[in-house]
């Protein structure tokens, strides 16, 4: 049997189901659940809505069709069984999964970014079932990747928190010695982003948080300085201490984040806005332009950037992302912790 925690209605505890175990077809593979991440995207499922500034909304699970939904995107596991047409998957086998699966189709997909896709979208864990469970279906084994030796915990993480750390710094690219990199929030993606800095950059970046317990993790992680943007005068003294950053990351994605990053930016700058809080920004056209700034969005990363981060990871010692380990059936109470601010890094279930 197949054992998932459902959202069944938004905002409601999530509802534990059995069914019947899926047979794999075509090129599916079906994975034993090994571990799941907690994602900052999954209370956005769990409530029910992304909020896109001036009271618009976009209502999860295409409007609620969906439901019930397992949720659960970061997903490492054992492959049980493949369809007849797959000739790589084998049982036995450790995967980590790629959940940002598109129609396959649309420009965007056959670009090779299929997380951007304009079609039906497929997403495991946002439009199909997903990694709160004992098991998943895949629908294809090109979205299994051999973690080799990599911790399954943390591998799970790098489907989601850290492809989009990933993807937001390769926007960057390599900063001069000189520079400096502000990174704006340190939950689970922005933590993954400051372990990943130093490799990616070249330049150890500032972590502005509002927790101080995140911004002790970001220094443990390598972090040159921890900031609460906050404090009287946070970002006048940021701007006299660097002259204003060269790059920075906005992790949050509220209106005040938004503000701080493109408020430290020197002439030249770019910021790669990343976070799913919601609001509005504003900002004179004018200065934007005589100043030479830059702002990008960016969301998760692509499957060739997903194998780019675990061939760095398999190759670099970075420092590991902070994990604390749960188990499915604290599936609820994770997502409650999350939701209150109770988490320095990352949530992982074991199934």
């Amino acid at each position: 049997m197949l054992r998932c925690y459902q959202v069944a209605a938004f905002g409601k505890p999530l509802v534990l189901t059995e069914k019947p175990l899926p047979q794999p077809a075509g090129r599916q593979v079906l994975l034993r659940v090994e571990c799941c991440g907690v994602c900052h995207s999954d209370l956005h499922i769990w409530d029910g809505y992304f909020d896109l500034g001036g009271g618009k909304r976009v209502v999860a699970a295409a409007n609620g069709s969906l439901l019930p939904l397992t949720p659960g995107h970061e997903i490492t596991g054992t492959v049980v069984s493949a369809g007849p047409e797959a000739v790589q998957a084998k049982a036995g086998q450790r995967r980590l999964v790629f959940p940002w699966i598109g129609c396959g189709t649309c420009p965007p997909c056959r670009d090779g970014n299929e997380h951007l896709c304009a079609g039906a979208q497929q997403a495991i864990g946002i439009f199909t079932d997903g990694g709160y469970a004992s098991h998943v279906l895949v629908p294809d084994e090109q979205y299994l990747l051999d973690i080799g030796s990599l911790d399954p915990a943390l591998a799970a993480t790098y489907a989601c928190s850290g492809l989009t750390a990933y993807s937001a710094l390769k926007k960057l690219g390599r900063l001069h010695a000189d520079h400096s990199l502000l990174i704006v929030g340190a939950g689970g993606v922005g933590l993954n982003a400051v372990a990943l800095a130093q490799a990616m950059t070249g330049v150890a970046p500032i972590v502005a948080d509002l927790d101080p317990a995140k911004r002790a993790a970001a220094l443990q992680l390598g972090a040159k300085d921890a900031i609460d943007p906050r404090a009287d005068g946070a970002l006048k003294a940021l701007l006299k201490a660097t002259g204003g950053v060269m790059a920075a990351v906005d992790f949050a994605g509220s209106d005040t984040s938004f503000g701080f990053g493109y408020g430290a930016l020197r002439k030249g700058g770019h910021l790669v806005t990343v976070g799913l809080l919601g609001g509005t920004a504003t900002f004179s056209i004018g200065l934007h332009v005589m100043k030479g700034l830059r702002v990008s969005g960016s969301y998760v990363g692509s499957l060739t950037e997903l194998r780019e981060l675990l061939a760095l990871a398999q190759t670099t010692a970075l420092p590991p992302l902070p994990i604390t380990l749960a188990p499915l059936d604290q599936a609820t109470a994770s997502l409650e912790k999350l939701k209150a601010g109770q988490v320095v890094g990352r949530i992982v279930l074991e199934a």
